[in-house]
C-alpha cells in the first residue's frame, strides 16, 4: 500500500491527484516515538465495547419495530423504517470491526458476528467480506484492490453534478442496486484472507431457518417485511453508498490514503441519528486498522497535538461533504 509521509502546508491546495484537500498530513512515521506508543497502547480487540455495541443496536431495533407495530400509523412506520435502516447500517459496520478482528476474540467469534450482525442483512458473511476487504487494504488503490477495481467509472467519481447524483440515489433507494451489491461484496476475493476456522454453511442454514419458524408462529412475517426487509432494499442501500462515498475518492491509481481520504465530523444530533462508529475518521483506520473504532477520536486528537491535521480540510457536518460531492468541477 502506497503511504505519503510528506508534510503539505496548512490551508494547501487542491492535491495533485484531485480536488480533495488532504486534512491529515503525513502517515504514521512523521509522529513522535511516544506518540506512536500510545496508539500502540490503545490497540486491539474492545470486545466489552464492540459487544455493548451490537447489543444497544439490537434494543433499538427492537424498540423501533414495537413503536410502529404499537402506533399502526404510516408516518411513524415511515420514521421507524428509516431509523431501523441506520441501524442495518451499524451491523455492517460492526462486521467491518470483526474482519479486522477488533471485535469478539475466540474461536467461534466469527460464527456469533455472522448469526447476530451479517445473516440478518442477507448480503454477504464474515469470510466473504474479509477476502474482499483485507485485500483492499493491502493493495489500497491499486490493480489488486477489489475496491479500485469495483468503485471505478462516472458513478463514482466526485463531484458530480446534483442530478447525476440524485439518479444514482433513486437507483440505490428503488432496490436497483441491490444485486450489484451482494455481488461487490463478493467479488475479487483473494484465499490469501482466509479466515481460520469458517463458519459452517450448516449455521446461516439453521438460522434462516429459525428465523422463518419463529416468525411464522408469531405471525410476524408483515412486520418482518415492512420494518427489516423494506429498509435494507431502499434507505439501507443510500446509507452504504454514503458509506462508500465517505471512505475514499476513487478512480485515483496509487492514490495515497491522504490524497483520496476525507475526514469528516458529524455534528452531534448526525450521530444519534446515524452512528457511523466514528467511520468519518476512516484515514486512521488505514493507517493504524489495528485500532477499534472506539479509540480513533484518541488517534485524531494525538495527531491533532502532533500538529499534523489541516482543520480548514475537514468536514464538519455530513452536509458539508455532501456540499462537496455535488460542487460544480
Amino acid at each position: 500500500m502506497k503511504t505519503n509521509a510528506l508534510y503539505y502546508p496548512a490551508g494547501a491546495a487542491e492535491s495533485a491527484s484531485g480536488p480533495l484537500r488532504p486534512a491529515v498530513l503525513a502517515d504514521a512515521s512523521a509522529l513522535s516515538s511516544a506518540a506512536k506508543r500510545e496508539i500502540m497502547a490503545m490497540s486491539g480487540a474492545r470486545p466489552a465495547r464492540f459487544a455493548a455495541e451490537l447489543a444497544l443496536t439490537w434494543l433499538s431495533i427492537a424498540a423501533l419495530i414495537g413503536i410502529g407495530v404499537y402506533f399502526d400509523h404510516l408516518a411513524v412506520t415511515l420514521v421507524c423504517a428509516f431509523l431501523i435502516s441506520t441501524r442495518q447500517m451499524v451491523l455492517a459496520l460492526l462486521l467491518h470491526e470483526q474482519v479486522h478482528r477488533l471485535g469478539l476474540r475466540s474461536k467461534y467469534a466469527d460464527w456469533i458476528i455472522n448469526v447476530f450482525a451479517v445473516y440478518p442483512l442477507f448480503v454477504t458473511t464474515v469470510e466473504d467480506y474479509a477476502k474482499v476487504h483485507l485485500s483492499h487494504h493491502k493493495y489500497c488503490f491499486t490493480k489488486d484492490d477489489p475496491d479500485f477495481i469495483r468503485k471505478a467509472g462516472a458513478e463514482w467519481t466526485f463531484p458530480m453534478k446534483p442530478r447525476q447524483l440524485l439518479g444514482i440515489v433513486l437507483r440505490d433507494v428503488t432496490g436497483f442496486n441491490v444485486i450489484r451489491l451482494i455481488r461487490g461484496k463478493k467479488a475479487h476475493g483473494t484465499a490469501e484472507f482466509t479466515r481460520r476456522n469458517p463458519t459452517p454453511k450448516w449455521v446461516r442454514i439453521a438460522f434462516f431457518a429459525t428465523l422463518a419458524a419463529v416468525l411464522t408462529i408469531v405471525g410476524g412475517w408483515t412486520a418482518f417485511l415492512i420494518y427489516w426487509v423494506l429498509p435494507i432494499v431502499t434507505v439501507t442501500q443510500v446509507l452504504v453508498r454514503w458509506i462508500a462515498v465517505a471512505e475514499h475518492e476513487y478512480n485515483i491509481e496509487d492514490g495515497s490514503i491522504h490524497e483520496t481520504t476525507p475526514l469528516l465530523q458529524p455534528n452531534w444530533w448526525q450521530r444519534i441519528v446515524f452512528p457511523d462508529l466514528n467511520f468519518g475518521l476512516h484515514v486512521y483506520h488505514h493507517m493504524h486498522p489495528g485500532v477499534s473504532f472506539g479509540n480513533l477520536p484518541k488517534v485524531h486528537a494525538i495527531y491533532k497535538r502532533e500538529g499534523l491535521v489541516d482543520d480548514s480540510a475537514i468536514f464538519y457536518g455530513q452536509g458539508a461533504y455532501l456540499k462537496y460531492l455535488v460542487s460544480a468541477k
